[in-house]
């Protein structure tokens, strides 16, 4: 439907009349020459009568001048049916460690071996895919925590974000109290019944101003719940020599990953700890974490509008440059004829002399 934004500026259309009702006329000089047979000359000429139908076609230019610049001022504009807007049943914070240690290839997908950074993005590609309804945001952390989404709707951004993300572009080492203190500051601005922080990393806070106890007793305190992931198979065989079986080493590449660190953040906030070894153990967690118990929001709605008000504006211009036309038209029509006229005359002389 139609309607104006600030209809109480149509309020200002009789304020022209009481200013001209309310002030009193401008004092006009005297004319310095009378004629007084003029009105018998002019009605002779019916220029009072031509002078007058102008001056009310002026008046009535400048009527619809004000009337169209008043409804631009009023924003008028042309309102949509209402859409039913995607009420979140989850707000969801993701922080991700990209610290030095994620470049270990430790972890298969798709049966080839690949940095834990890859097959992080790959499974929470899929995770974020099914999270419509939802809203997530996305922190990025090394030796720093960077907000790289702030809580959203656009889940498309947020994944073109996370796949953008490289190895070390947030430092080398691991700071993993200053990312989960970020998610804090976020997700206390959203409602409390809906809290929840995924923290995944592979190793141990090594960098930061915020302890992640410290940082888990903050979020306990806002009604912040925090999943922990840590990522990292448990065994890996480095070859021996020239790539042979000989000399070959059973190591646990995900020695540095502080477990105990993980589940007393989880257990502060009420929250849970999960370990992925490899690739479908990430994916059933994730699988796991859908299974969150949804937040009833209230519905929402959105009205689109289109703004209108550029039709009534380009009228009252156009109408402004016709009133210019028509006072300067007199002017230049008698400046034409007095033009045309003296190029007559001197014709006129000069065929006379051509005669003579």
């Amino acid at each position: 439907m139609f309607e104006f934004n600030w209809p109480w500026v149509l309020l200002l259309v009789p304020l022209p009349a009481l200013v001209y009702w309310l002030t009193p006329p401008a004092k006009q000089q005297q004319a310095a020459i009378r004629v007084p047979f003029y009105q018998s000359l002019a009605s002779a000429t019916d220029v009072h009568q031509q002078s007058t139908q102008a001056n009310r076609l002026q008046q009535l230019l400048v009527i619809f001048i004000w009337l169209l610049v008043l409804m631009a001022l009023a924003q008028p504009r042309w309102v949509g049916k209402p859409i039913s807007l995607p009420t979140s049943s989850r707000e969801l914070m993701l922080a991700v460690d990209l610290s030095g240690s994620m470049e270990h290839q430790d972890l298969k997908l798709k049966g080839k071996q690949v940095d834990r950074l890859t097959v992080v993005k790959a499974v929470l590609q899929d995770f974020i895919a099914r999270r419509k309804g939802d809203r997530l945001g996305l922190i990025l952390f090394g030796s720093q925590a960077y907000l790289q989404a702030p809580m959203t709707y656009d889940l498309s951004t947020v994944t073109t974000l996370l796949d953008e993300a490289l190895i070390g572009m947030a430092g080398k080492n691991t700071a993993i109290g200053d990312a989960v203190g970020l998610g804090v500051k976020q997700l206390r601005k959203r409602p409390t019944d809906s809290r929840v922080l995924i923290l995944l990393t592979d190793g141990a806070n090594t960098a930061g101003e915020v302890t992640p106890i410290q940082a888990a007793e903050l979020a306990a305190k806002e009604g912040i719940k925090i999943y922990t992931i840590g990522v990292g198979a448990d065994e890996m065989i480095l070859p021996g020599v020239f790539g042979t079986s000989f000399g070959a080493r059973r190591v646990n590449p995900s020695i540095d990953l502080d477990e105990k660190t993980l589940k007393a953040m989880a257990d502060k906030t009420q929250g849970q700890y999960f370990r992925a070894k490899n690739s479908e153990e990430l994916n059933k967690i994730y699988t796991l974490l859908d299974e969150l118990e949804p937040v009833s929001q209230q519905d929402q709605t959105f009205r689109p509008s289109k703004s209108l008000y550029h039709w009534p504006l380009a009228a009252a211009l156009l109408l402004s440059f016709g009133l210019t036309l028509s006072r300067l038209w007199p002017s230049l029509s008698n400046r034409l004829t007095a033009t045309s006229t003296k190029q007559q005359s001197h014709a006129d002389v000069a065929n006379l002399l051509g005669n003579e």
